[in-house]
């Protein structure tokens, strides 16, 4: 199938390191999925793909069905294209929040991706655009309270020196949301019975500063020099304390879009 790429939005990413590096991540969509309740002959758009390792599990629920994948990391698609394949998959490198799309999905699965996105209410908006009626959205990603730890090493770097001449206005990348204004911004974007909560995760990767560098600090590395990366990321493991796991608080999502004939 197709790979549509359309320009701006989100950063790019270290697509080959994340994939490497995300297996929390990766563990924890298992439950998301089968909140979805496939029958195996939809289509469901995953909504912030990666490097396709959740895309692809998510590909073999659904044996007569099809993925549209969707992410803002350019790098990102390239990986996932390259792990998935393009056998019942489209990909669209596009900012979730301004989806372009020429059809709707059945479901709307997301793992991992909202809290990188500032608006919400736009991000719901356009979801809800791309579902068919009487269609779900089942997401997770990280919700108030979510490694808070990490919030603050990252509130500290970035107004130090060398780096906050280029990071000053990065220290709070993330969109930690609660559940109730969580369903407050579904309903207004048209979904019908939102039901949101938050759940508590510990993470323990085999390579916890490749996991910091491919997740927490992803966005600084992206407007830093080349030549500051790596007193970067010796900095700010510094400042967090070189931890070996990671306090998660993960927002889980149900929601759905009415049928036409409830309109």
């Amino acid at each position: 199938m197709s790979e549509e790429v359309k320009k701006g939005g989100p950063a790019d990413w270290d697509a080959s390191t994340y994939g490497r590096v995300s297996t929390p991540q990766q563990e924890w969509a298992g439950p998301v999925i089968e909140r979805l309740g496939l029958k195996g002959d939809e289509t469901v758009l995953d909504a912030g793909c990666g490097s396709g390792n959740v895309t692809r599990v998510l590909l073999g629920a659904l044996p007569g069905g099809d993925v549209i994948a969707v992410d803002g990391s350019p790098s990102m698609i390239t990986a996932a294209r390259e792990r998935v394949g393009e056998d019942r998959v489209e990909y669209h490198c596009q900012d979730l929040a301004s989806l372009e799309l020429d059809r709707q999905a059945d479901y709307v699965f997301s793992n991992a991706t909202f809290h990188w996105i500032p608006d919400h209410e736009a991000l719901f908006a356009s979801l809800h655009g791309v579902l068919k009626p009487g269609g779900r959205l089942v997401a997770q990603c990280g919700g108030k309270g979510n490694v808070a730890e990490m919030e603050a090493a990252l509130r500290q770097i970035c107004t130090e020196e060398p780096f906050a001449e280029f990071i000053s206005g990065l220290a709070e990348p993330w969109n930690f949301a609660g559940p109730e204004e969580t369903e407050i911004r579904l309903a207004g974007a048209g979904f019908i019975e939102p039901e949101c909560w938050l759940e508590e995760r510990v993470a323990m990767p085999e390579d916890p500063r490749g996991f910091m560098r491919a997740s927490f600090m992803a966005p600084q590395l992206e407007a830093l020099p080349e030549p500051l990366h790596e007193q970067y990321v010796v900095r700010f493991g510094e400042i967090a304390g070189n931890p070996d796991h990671f306090n998660y608080v993960r927002l889980n999502m149900n929601a759905g879009k009415a049928k036409e004939s409830d309109v």
